[in-house]
């Protein structure tokens, strides 16, 4: 029973997490709108500590962030699957990658609606 679930541990941590390590390191290598967002980041999150009041606007802030980057990453694993399919051009193909990058700017625009209201608010820009 413990050699099960220990075997269970190595599969979903250890084996996951190469995974996810070669996708990131991969995302970052090839995809410039991903490196753009890590790179922005380093700045952002010490940012965010100046910016927050709380640990509450902390978490708010972050977790705005890196919604961006996932979703970010979610969009170019769909970009990638259409154009395995074919190089042809196809309605559902563009329809995909559209809907792709709708939910990248649906993101952004909420990280900029967080990160605008809590820096106002705690700035005295907004009464908060």
């Amino acid at each position: 029973m413990l050699k099960n679930f220990l075997a269970l541990i190595y599969r979903r941590f250890i084996v996951a997490g190469r995974h996810s390590s070669k996708g990131l390191k991969d995302a970052f290598h090839k995809e410039e709108a991903f490196r753009f967002q890590v790179i922005l980041s380093v700045f952002l999150i010490p940012l965010a500590w100046f910016i927050a009041n709380s640990y509450q606007q902390l978490l708010m802030l972050l977790m705005a962030l890196f919604l961006v980057m996932i979703v970010e990453l979610l969009n170019t694993a769909i970009e990638i699957v259409v154009d395995r399919i074919g190089p042809e051009v196809h309605k559902l193909s563009g329809r995909a990658k559209d809907i792709g990058s709708a939910a990248v700017a649906l993101s952004m625009s909420l990280f900029v609606l967080v990160w605008g209201l809590i820096s106002a608010a705690n700035f005295g820009i907004i009464a908060s």
